[in-house]
């Protein structure tokens, strides 16, 4: 095992000593991975942090209902006891008898819920022997009355010693109370210190990933320019100067291999930290709403506790930084996808066939029909002469043009896109022209470059249709040409070799 480790652990060394676009890529991967463990990392503190919230309110208000039970259960029995020494009556000491046989399982509930607290164990065991007291008094006044000795029963009722202990109860349970108060407070405090730390974690993370879609973008068009500028050049060259072509090929094969390994890189290693940023959003989305429900409860039960802040943050703040990271997420992963478009349309080998054009053109009229008709708008197809060439690049790069006059109508008037062609000399040239928006001087060679637009962006697209139809048109051997001003509308004028001949390798000769 250890020999087939070698060959891949010494091409990875070269692969990190070597300054390359693959290497860049690579670190800014690394770093997103650690980003992404300290997201992973701030959702799971922040989910422990609200099970221990959670529990712990939930032991208060358990301990808190219980101690106001044994009071109530109290306050029967002196109910009872009144209501027979009053009356004689036996079926008072009934609700008497009750609320005692109660007392023994709420307090044996109420030392379970403290018997590990330093703090309320010892007044739990305090309200138990007041209780105690209580009873004793209350049994008492109950046995004279019950042998006629009235008078005696009622100076013990007189006397003060029950109401005494009572109030001595009630002052334990209302300490309970304040304390148990207090540490919900606390812990209210320190859950929403936790949830802010939170929330800025992944807004500062949704930051990095959309300034980390920006350099890596920056990168491939870098990369894709340095290619179109090679090509241009190669065009340039004098067809006899041999070795120079050569050295020029040699270097343009270098820069192509370079785009492949990135765009591999691109495809698996970028996508993955991607996936995982939508996964971990949908964590801490689940654990927003953990925290809302927990934080509703609270404010139903013990409104005064509650901060406005708090609320807002885990109710407003939290799903806007939410949709702020998956908007950016999204739009990395149509530019990723546009990317890898590019690539395979690269490595595709054409297949020459002769193309019946105007059958191929009136095919994609047809298909945006639906939408010309909502447009009140018309594709006029003429006859077209027809081509040898490749037809899944004559299919894409006319129905990217078709597509494109269709999105840029101009709606104050009605649409009309015309497809005319003729043939001159061994060339075929075709025209897709359109009465839209038009477009600027200025903008005529803009909108052929990755990720530029041109006029208002007041429609879907990520500035890559035209970059690919040109690159397509040049793939075939042929050019595309802008005629348009600004409000009148554009012609986009294709010139393709009649035929289109390939070398044994599938390339074009």
């Amino acid at each position: 095992m250890a020999p087939a480790f070698r060959p891949r652990l010494s091409a990875l060394s070269q692969f990190l000593r070597t300054p390359s676009v693959g290497r860049t890529v690579v670190t800014l991967l690394s770093f997103a991975l650690v980003l992404l463990l300290l997201v992973n990392l701030t959702v799971f503190v922040m989910t422990r942090r609200t099970a221990a919230f959670n529990e712990t309110v939930d032991h208060a208000q358990q301990a808190r209902l219980v101690s106001q039970q044994v009071l109530n259960r109290l306050v029967d029995a002196e109910t009872g006891q009144r209501g027979f020494m009053l009356t004689a009556q036996p079926s008072y000491l009934a609700i008497h008898d009750e609320a005692i046989a109660a007392l023994p399982n709420l307090f044996s509930t109420l030392s379970g819920l403290t018997v590990a607290d330093p703090e309320l164990a010892p007044r739990v065991e305090r309200i138990r022997d007041l209780s105690d007291q209580r009873l004793g008094v209350m049994e008492r006044s109950i046995t004279l009355a019950r042998t006629g000795r009235i008078g005696e029963a009622v100076s013990v009722v007189r006397g003060g010693e029950g109401k005494v202990l009572m109030d001595q109860m009630r002052i334990e349970i209302a300490a309970i109370d304040r304390l148990q108060d207090s540490r919900i407070e606390r812990l209210t405090r320190e859950s929403e210190a936790a949830a802010n730390f939170t929330l800025a974690i992944n807004v500062f993370a949704g930051l990095l990933i959309v300034i980390l879609a920006g350099i890596v973008g920056w990168i491939v068009r870098r990369y894709l320019m340095d290619m179109r500028d090679a090509q241009m050049a190669m065009d340039r060259l004098n067809a006899g100067l041999e070795n120079q072509v050569r050295d020029r090929t040699a270097a343009l094969s270098r820069a192509n291999d370079e785009i492949q390994r990135f765009a591999y890189i691109v495809s698996h290693d970028l996508r993955a930290p991607l996936v995982n940023v939508m996964g971990y959003t949908s964590e801490l989305e689940q654990a927003g709403k953990v925290i809302d429900r927990q934080m509703t409860a609270v404010e139903t039960k013990v409104p005064e506790i509650v901060e406005r802040d708090a609320l807002v943050a885990v109710r407003e703040d939290v799903p806007e930084a939410i949709g702020f990271i998956r908007a950016s997420t999204a739009k990395m992963d149509r530019l990723i996808n546009a990317i890898l478009k590019l690539s395979r349309e690269g490595r595709r080998t054409p297949v020459s066939e002769t193309l019946p054009m105007t059958d191929i053109v009136q095919a994609i009229a047809d298909s945006v029909r639906h939408q010309t008709d909502a447009a009140d708008a018309e594709i006029v197809v003429e006859d077209l002469p027809s081509i040898q060439s490749d037809r899944l690049s004559i299919e894409q790069i006319f129905g990217n043009l078709v597509d494109n006059a269709v999105k840029y109508l101009e709606p104050s008037r009605p649409g009309r896109i015309v497809v005319s062609g003729e043939t001159a000399g061994d060339e075929v040239i075709y025209r897709v022209a359109d009465n839209g928006r038009g477009v600027s001087d200025r903008d005529h060679e803009r909108i052929f470059e990755l990720f530029r637009r041109s006029g208002k962006q007041d429609r879907p697209g990520e500035g890559l249709g035209l970059a690919f139809v040109r690159n397509s048109v040049r793939r075939l051997g042929g050019t595309i040409d802008l005629e348009s001003e600004l409000g009148k509308g554009s012609t986009f004028v294709l010139k393709f070799p009649k035929r289109l001949v390939l070398s044994e390798t599938g390339d074009l000769s």
